[in-house]
C-alpha cells in the first residue's frame, strides 16, 4: 500500500513452492521514457497512503494453510524517515510494535519486555506470521534510489486521449549493494497513474509474491487504495490483506512519538 506499513517466517520460506518464470526482459522491449516520467510514477507508488504525515487504523487479515488470524493495527508516519506501528488487538498480540527512524528499525515484544533492533538482513523477514515483510511495513527502501528501471509498456494516446485500458509496466533491477531483498520487481500502474500491482522475484528469477491495490478512495485531495492484498506464489488460497478503517494525512505529530520510549509505551 506505499505508505506505510504496513513482521517470523523468513523470505526463503516463500521460495520452496515457487517456480521460475520467464524473464521479463525476454517478453518486451524497452520503451523510451520522458524525463522524470518513471521516477514520478515510482515515487507515487512508494508514497501511497503516506503524505507529509499520516495516522491510520487498519485491519490485517492473514490466511495460510495452517491458520487464519486477524489483527487491528494503528500506525503513524512522518515523511519517509519515521514510522511507528502498534498492534491493538487481539489481546495476546496487543502492544507488539515496530519503529523506524532513518535507516534503523526496532521491534518491541511486550510479553518478554524486549526491544530488538532489526538488522538489514532481517528486513526481508515476515511480520507476525503474515506475508508482509519488515521492509513493507516501515518502508526501508525507495524504488527510484535502490533500483535501475526499464519502462516496458505505457498507455497509448489516440485521438480521444490516453488509452484508459492501457497500463504502465516498469521492471526494476536492484543496484549493486542496494539494501533490498528482491532480485526483481515488476510495477503495474493504470492510465490514471494509480498503482495496481507489484510483483516480486528473488535472485534466481523465481516469483515470490504479488501485492495488489484495491478500492481507491479520495482522501485529502489524493486517491489512495483502502485495501491491499499480498498473495504468495504457488500457495493457493493464502494471502495477507490490509483494510484501512481510518486514514488521515498531514496530521500534527509530536517528535517524541518516534522514540524507543514511545515504542514500549
Amino acid at each position: 500500500m506505499q505508505s506505510m506499513f504496513i513482521i517470523g517466517l523468513h523470505l526463503t520460506a516463500f521460495a520452496q513452492d515457487t517456480q521460475p518464470l520467464q524473464n521479463t526482459q525476454a517478453q518486451s522491449d524497452t520503451i523510451k521514457a520522458q524525463a522524470g516520467e518513471v521516477e514520478a510514477l515510482l515515487d507515487a507508488t512508494d508514497d501511497l497512503n503516506r503524505g507529509r504525515s499520516s495516522h491510520s487504523l487498519m485491519t490485517m487479515k492473514v490466511k495460510t494453510a495452517r491458520y487464519e488470524r486477524e489483527m487491528k493495527v494503528e500506525a503513524w508516519t512522518q515523511g519517509t524517515e519515521k514510522s511507528l506501528l502498534k498492534i491493538r488487538a487481539p489481546k495476546r498480540d496487543a502492544g507488539v510494535s515496530t519503529l523506524k527512524v532513518g535507516d534503523e528499525a526496532w521491534n518491541y515484544l511486550p510479553k518478554v519486555d524486549r526491544t530488538l533492533k532489526l538488522s538489514a538482513s532481517s528486513m526481508g523477514g515476515a511480520w507476525m506470521g503474515s506475508h508482509l515483510t519488515n521492509d513493507d511495513l516501515v518502508r526501508g527502501s525507495r524504488m527510484r534510489d535502490d533500483y535501475t528501471w526499464r519502462l516496458l509498456a505505457r498507455p497509448q494516446a489516440d485521438g480521444s486521449g490516453i488509452d484508459q485500458q492501457g497500463v504502465y509496466k516498469i521492471e526494476l533491477i536492484p543496484k549493486p549493494n542496494a539494501p533490498v531483498v528482491w532480485g526483481k520487481v515488476l510495477v503495474v500502474i493504470d492510465a490514471q497513474k494509480r498503482p495496481q500491482s507489484l510483483s516480486y522475484w528473488n535472485e534466481r528469477e523465481v516469483l515470490i509474491r504479488e501485492m495488489s491495490f484495491h478500492d481507491y478512495q479520495k482522501v485529502k485531495e489524493q486517491f489512495v487504495p483502502m485495501r491491499m492484498r499480498v498473495t504468495p506464489s504457488k500457495k493457493a488460497g493464502e494471502f495477507t490483506e490490509i483494510i484501512y478503517e481510518q486514514l488521515d494525512f498531514d496530521v500534527d505529530l509530536s517528535p517524541r512519538l518516534f522514540s524507543l520510549q514511545s515504542l514500549k509505551r
